[in-house]
């Protein structure tokens, strides 16, 4: 795969580049905004080719008007909803260029495209389930795909500086599920994990961008489960010209404050870009045949939740050391794990926090780096091992 493409710059950025990352910062959901910023023709097809849609093939096509028309006899046998004809019967890319204007079709179109997101994503589960397949077949499929995006951005000489992807082991699965009062095995997001390096802090915004341009859509962020204490973004954004220019126009706002952590085993100097994704892939015709028929108008996709880490060098550094390094991350974790079997979750809490230093303004960067555990399976580009932090 020869992308032949390089990283838009921010001042290459659009709106709809900023507000892509901005809701993916925040782990926002696309169902809460109220209309789509692509600048053309073009744009519109590279998001449905993030999809795993191929609008050039029939099948594609047939998938998608069928989804479409799903969405609308929905939307009309629960709501009454009245759908102009013009709406109803715009081919998909028209249906994105409506949902970029003004007026009543614009928001009949972003109506029909959010139903059609729900849609389409629950069809894919459905048919991952239906599939004889092993997690880790499933798992193999997601890692080529990353690899190969990834991959040749290391080849084009993009500003990465290290690429690890890993599988959680069973360890490290039950140390997470014991650590949290909440967590059953349908909620570890990160049995797949992948993480970048950076050569710089202003490299991360062009890194995310180009990710969810060829790798997953900005629509399938998992809501929620986003962790951004690198840049705080109004601020970021106003110093810089290009992107300063957008703040008004951005419709989910442009927040000051960090997208902070939930977890209690982090200390409070530890910076991350962390996000989960449930990532579009498309599935081989010689699986497919193996699924039954009545899978067979599913479509040929299926999402796969992964967990994806961005950080620059320096941040890096900076994690390794004192109470934000991983050692000592493990450290207060297996400390809590052990108390909670013997004393119970009341107990933990009491035992968990973590000396909280103060910064005004931290040093820009993310994730840390550590060996992962004996066992696990990891690919990497240039650099050491690293694992993401569970």
């Amino acid at each position: 795969m020869a992308l032949r493409e390089r990283l838009k710059t921010v001042d290459e950025f659009s709106l709809a580049d900023l507000e892509a990352v901005r809701l993916l910062l925040r782990g926002d959901s696309v169902i809460d905004w109220h209309r789509l910023n692509f600048k053309d023709a073009q744009e519109i097809t590279e998001f449905l080719l993030a999809q795993e849609f191929h609008p050039d093939e029939p099948a594609d096509r047939a998938r998608m008007n069928a989804i479409k028309a799903e969405a609308i006899s929905y939307l009309r046998r629960h709501f009454e909803y009245p759908i102009p004809k013009p709406v109803e019967q715009a081919s998909i890319e028209e249906l994105f260029e409506l949902a970029t204007r003004n007026g009543h079709r614009q928001t009949c179109a972003c109506t029909i495209l959010k139903c059609m997101h729900i849609i389409h994503h629950l069809d894919g589960r459905e048919l991952l389930f239906m599939l004889p397949m092993s997690d880790q077949e499933i798992f193999h499929l997601v890692e080529e795909k990353v690899y190969r995006v990834i991959g040749s951005m290391l080849a084009e000489g993009f500003p990465i500086t290290e690429f690890v992807g890993g599988r959680k082991n069973k360890d490290s699965l039950y140390t997470k599920l014991l650590s949290k009062r909440e967590a059953v095995s349908a909620q570890i997001f990160d049995k797949l994990r992948f993480r970048i390096v950076t050569r710089e802090r202003d490299d991360i915004f062009p890194i995310v961008q180009f990710l969810q341009k060829k790798l997953f859509p900005f629509n399938y962020v998992i809501p929620s489960q986003s962790i951004n204490s690198i840049f705080h973004f109004k601020r970021y954004c106003q110093q810089q010209e290009h992107l300063k220019s957008y703040l008004e126009d951005m419709q989910a706002g442009a927040d000051e404050d960090y997208t902070p952590s939930d977890n209690v085993f982090s200390a409070d100097n530890y910076r991350v870009i962390h996000f989960v994704v449930d990532m579009p892939v498309r599935l081989p015709r010689k699986l497919l045949e193996r699924a039954p028929s009545s899978a067979w108008s599913l479509g040929p996709v299926v999402f796969v939740v992964c967990e994806f880490q961005v950080i620059d060098r320096e941040t890096e550094s900076a994690n390794e050391h004192g109470e934000a390094s991983h050692a000592k991350y493990k450290d207060r974790q297996k400390k809590a794990v052990i108390r909670r079997l013997q004393l119970g979750m009341r107990e933990m809490k009491t035992a968990v926090t973590a000396p909280k230093p103060v910064r005004e303004e931290p040093a820009p960067a993310p994730t840390s780096a550590r060996k992962p555990p004996a066992g696990e399976r990891e690919r990497k580009r240039p650099g050491g091992p690293r694992s993401s932090r569970s």
